[in-house]
């Protein structure tokens, strides 16, 4: 689930663009242990606007921020305040602690034993906590609460109705992958659904990104380290094994993002991304003179959108670590990382059969032994599943799973069939990642404007019920 890597916003036309105000929130550094840091505090950064809000009467729709910078959310999830102007809701995006500007030791955030604050656990408790209290500072305590989420946030919105059913009315949770990530599922699935969206533009495709990956595979086999420089255009000749790993990593990653990031129209979230970006890669791969300067091209959209570099620097530009699908640059991609060394199980791989990618595992076992490494934890696999129910959620009510076909986290979450009456499945034939989250676009698919009917009808009940309910 790869961080956000630039903080490059996207505008959103002004008069669009909702009028929130950055606070901060005294927050408790420990909510479970009162001898360690339980008197500690921090400050834990949030976006707030009331301009649409009916006061005092309204629902609160507060976004379960995920794993980075709070601002790159709140610009890319324009659904929300759209249904804050229609139903009069006050709105809150709250940052994750250890992200962006909330970290909790400062620059000291990322040592040990400092880091081992980070947990699903503290930072629903840290949103619980920050619902409660904001709803007595503005006299707010009979507004009913919807949480959203995408992605992580997505798996954050479900746990806090899970969880904190006393606080939360109801959870939209967006691409939420709740089952891939608690250990379930098959550890082939990921890449296969990368693969499968260039595949479904045209089979071709998967052919050709496959032959450059063989071409690559056999000149690293040939140790002709100066080609591969020269065909890459890498800043440096790789020279070792470890080297090429790195580089088919980098290379595996951007197709990833293609993949996550395949909207109708041009984005900068997580990057820059043009139209239909799977279509594009592939065009590129299949109009190339040369395999490997036509999987470099390709690779570019992500790496080098504004086309200012000369060169790739295989290490600064990609980051191996315990999420085999990336965990972004700079801080934001040390918490994800530990994240995923303890709670947050990632053990995907790419085999070259059934997917596009060359063989690259990533076991139990060597997620064990990187982690032991690099953050002195061992993994507690099957956590989140004992922790958040996994995929047995039939006593939960109250939220909504959607998903979109293009997304290759979709097969990780909730998909196609409701579980109950609230329990409730939503699928996007034309959506990628988390796309229903988005703002409105004149470029989106009939099935995303169907979703957003729907997800809006559903969450109005909530709040009348649970109005009714308070009164």
């Amino acid at each position: 689930m790869p961080s956000y890597e630039q903080q490059t916003s996207e505008k959103i036309p002004q008069d669009l663009a909702p009028d929130f105000k950055e606070k901060y929130f005294k927050q408790v550094s420990d909510h479970f242990n009162y001898n360690s840091l339980g008197n500690g505090t921090y400050d834990q950064r949030y976006l707030i606007t009331d301009q649409y809000w009916k006061k005092g009467n309204g629902p609160i729709f507060f976004y379960t921020g995920n794993e980075g910078d709070i601002w790159e959310f709140a610009q890319n999830t324009g659904f929300i305040t759209e249904l804050a102007a229609v139903q009069g809701a006050l709105v809150i995006f709250a940052e994750h602690r250890y992200y962006g500007k909330s970290l909790p030791f400062g620059k000291d955030s990322f040592n040990i034993p400092e880091v081992g604050l980070l947990t699903v656990e503290q930072a629903l408790a840290d949103y619980a906590v920050m619902i409660t209290e904001l709803k007595k500072e503005l006299g707010a305590q009979k507004c009913p609460v919807i949480v959203f989420g995408g992605s992580y946030g997505g798996m954050l919105s479900v746990y806090m109705r899970i969880r904190y059913p006393n606080i939360v009315t109801g959870a939209l949770a967006a691409s939420a992958p709740i089952l891939s990530t608690a250990g379930l599922g098959d550890s082939r699935q990921f890449f296969q659904d990368v693969t499968a969206d260039f595949e479904k533009f045209k089979p071709a495709c998967r052919d050709s990104v496959q032959g450059a990956f063989q071409k690559l595979n056999t000149l690293a086999q040939q140790k002709d380290y100066r080609r591969i420089q020269s065909a890459f255009s890498l800043c440096k000749t790789p020279s070792t094994p470890k080297d090429i790993h790195q580089l088919m990593g980098l290379l595996r990653n951007a197709f990833t993002m293609m993949a996550m990031l395949d909207y109708p129209y041009s984005t900068h979230f997580m990057g820059s991304m043009p139209a239909f970006p799977v279509k594009v890669a592939c065009e590129t791969m299949l109009n190339g003179t040369d395999l490997m300067s036509a999987l470099r091209d390709t690779v570019g959209m992500v790496y080098n959108s504004t086309g200012q570099l000369t060169c790739y620097d295989l290490y600064s530009l990609y980051v191996e670590c315990a999420d085999p699908t990336g965990c972004g640059l700079g801080f934001d991609s040390y918490a994800w990382d530990y994240q995923a060394c303890t709670e947050i199980e990632m053990c995907y791989e790419s085999n070259n059969v059934t997917d596009m990618f060359p063989p690259m595992t990533f076991t139990e076992q060597q997620r064990e032994q990187y982690c032991s490494k690099r953050w002195g934890v061992a993994p507690r696999p099957g956590w989140l599943k004992t922790q958040y129910w996994g995929d047995d959620l039939s006593t939960a009510s109250n939220i909504i799973f959607s998903n979109g076909d293009l997304d290759p986290w979709a097969n990780g979450g909730v998909r196609q069939k409701s579980l109950s009456p609230s329990l409730i499945a939503i699928n996007i034939p034309e959506g990628a990642h988390h796309l229903d989250l988005r703002e409105s676009n004149p470029n989106d698919p009939e099935s995303v404007i169907v979703a957003r009917k729907k997800e809006s009808e559903i969450i109005a009940q909530w709040v009348k019920a649970a109005m009714k309910e308070s009164s």
